[in-house]
């Protein structure tokens, strides 16, 4: 028995049953929940398979080589997102300008915050430089820590945790701040919280979504220009 457990865990079935399942459960209670800020897909997955990992002793490594069927995908699923932007592409009209001026400052503002708060709390260049790529969506953040002398497998963490974090609070205080251009609001989701924050939007309205989207794109393609200047100019 205590062979076939062994062999049961660290098998790639289990664990990619296991995500698929745990991320099942975060949407079934969303639902039931009535869609609660705090319960997002994302963020219960997390828990319980980081709680179920943890309770059978399944090393990380092992976890991460069962479910890279999982990572190649997030690629397609991306592009996908493409989608209900296409739909919504009758509302470019008089919002490129802004837009386009909006996420480069975006960008320069998130890495340039990241790098002085780390500095002004007394951490060091690798830390600044691993936290500084934190609002790109997951794959780019590592990319962007990787090449500045960061830590990849942190500034993921990071990324997820920005993105988990902006999916709870981001609409609400988008709703505090009287932001009501659904345009706007998907823009300032997607440039801080991804992926994990553009299907938020998208559960909740689809032009939000859409545009979060979009700003999710733009918002790693500006950040890949911009990190290597600030990194050298800030640090």
């Amino acid at each position: 028995m205590s062979e076939t457990w062994e062999w049961l865990v660290h098998s790639p079935l289990f664990v990619l049953l296991l995500t698929l399942a745990a991320y099942r459960l975060g949407r079934e209670v969303r639902d039931l929940t009535g869609g609660h800020a705090l319960a997002q897909p994302v963020l219960v997955a997390i828990v319980v398979v980081g709680g179920v990992i943890t309770a059978i002793d399944l090393d990380y490594a092992d976890y991460r080589d069962g479910t890279e069927i999982l990572v190649f995908w997030l690629g397609p699923a991306t592009v996908a997102l493409a989608i209900p932007l296409h739909r919504q592409a009758h509302r470019l009209r008089g919002f490129v300008v802004p837009m386009l001026v909006a996420i480069p400052l975006g960008a320069a503002v998130s890495i340039a915050s990241a790098i002085l708060l780390v500095r002004v709390l007394g951490g060091d260049d690798l830390l600044a430089r691993t936290t500084a790529p934190k609002a790109a969506t997951t794959p780019v953040a590592i990319a962007l820590a990787e090449s500045n002398g960061g830590i990849a497998a942190l500034a993921a963490v990071l990324a997820i945790l920005v993105g988990i974090l902006g999916a709870v609070a981001g609409p609400a205080v988008l709703n505090l701040l009287r932001v009501k251009d659904h345009r706007a609001r998907g823009l300032a989701q997607g440039a801080v919280s991804h992926g994990i924050g553009a299907s938020r939007m998208l559960a909740d309205d689809e032009t939000e979504g859409a545009f979060a989207g979009l700003s999710m794109g733009l918002t790693a393609l500006a950040m890949s220009l911009l990190l290597p200047a600030l990194v050298a100019l800030l640090l």
